[in-house]
């Protein structure tokens, strides 16, 4: 971990905070979900500089810290896909190995299918290559008082966070979104209410680790977090995809207890190999026990994962 350097790099109008490590041609750039941020892939990144590998973790625009935009209620995940492809620029770098968790996914599959020339390998965490206007989710299936409706919200998520510290909201969330059922209030609760207030940490998360999460989440704030991903859309009109295709080689890394297999639809998705369309040269990897939150959980297995990965392919 000391041995990765931070530095803050001037990207479209907002200065993006890049942790590094390692060097040579060989570029592994990782992007975080929420509540995660450059931390998240700390055991992935110290896995591939030691393979030869430039590891390369940024703090999206308005997370950890990097610049919060001049105005965030009208960023659009347009603008972190724009802001990665400006970032290879910055560094002069001509292709890179995408690694994406969560919302970091989208990114992370849309550019290849955008911009091919850039992109040597895709892998993706817990989330898998999904059309933007044509999601295999049957969102209309979820509950009512599903987290992502809550989030969605103008106003509500904020009251709910509101009342506690930063900290207790990120404990709250690594909790929750740690189990393998959907996160579903009642009428009469909130997001964080679903989480009892004796339920220690999961194993795998040290006090440290929140602690680090909390003091950049405390830098950068909420706000942001609650616009990309919850409440900014994602439409093929951005972007021009019609009927995408990802040439390059992919892999999908899944925990088989991750909530997010419960969305109604992603299961058929990927057994069917309904996935493979988009991404033909896909190869989809499960982790026994894993949860959503499986490259912290589980550091060694992701680690030679993605290792054997970029040693089968050369990239």
């Amino acid at each position: 971990m000391e041995q990765i350097q931070h530095r803050h790099v001037q990207v479209r109008g907002v200065k993006l905070h890049v942790a590094e490590i390692g060097s040579g041609p060989k570029v592994v750039l990782f992007l975080h979900g929420f509540p995660e941020i450059w931390y998240t892939w700390r055991h992935q990144m110290v896995a591939v500089a030691n393979k030869g590998h430039r590891a390369i973790a940024i703090d999206f625009r308005g997370y950890g810290l990097s610049e919060q935009p001049a105005e965030p209620e009208k960023a659009t995940f347009k603008d972190l896909i724009d802001d990665v492809v400006a970032l290879l620029d910055s560094l002069s770098i001509d292709k890179a190995v995408l690694v994406g968790k969560d919302f970091g996914a989208f990114p992370a599959y849309v550019i290849p299918a955008l911009h091919p020339q850039r992109v040597s390998g895709m892998i993706t965490v817990g989330v898998p290559f999904m059309q933007p206007d044509a999601s295999p989710v049957q969102f209309h299936l979820l509950p009512k008082g599903f987290y992502m409706s809550r989030l969605k919200e103008p106003g509500r998520a904020e009251a709910d966070f509101g009342r506690f510290d930063v900290k207790t909201v990120i404990r709250n969330i690594y909790i929750l979104f740690s189990g393998s059922e959907l996160q579903v209030a009642a009428d009469d609760q909130e997001i964080m209410d679903l989480v009892d207030t004796a339920t220690p940490l999961p194993p795998w998360f040290s006090e440290e680790d929140l602690a680090a999460y909390a003091s950049l989440y405390e830098k950068s704030g909420l706000h942001f977090p609650l616009q990309i991903p919850y409440r900014s859309r994602r439409s093929s009109e951005d972007y021009h995809l019609t009927d995408p295709k990802i040439s390059a080689p992919s892999l999908l890394i899944m925990g088989e207890k991750d909530y997010f297999l419960k969305f109604p639809g992603v299961e058929d998705y990927l057994s069917t190999g309904a996935v493979k369309h988009f991404v033909p040269d896909l190869d989809i990897n499960f982790i026994a026990e894993g949860t959503h939150f499986v490259q912290e959980q589980f550091p060694e297995q992701v680690n030679q994962l993605i290792t054997s990965f970029l040693d089968k392919h050369g990239i």
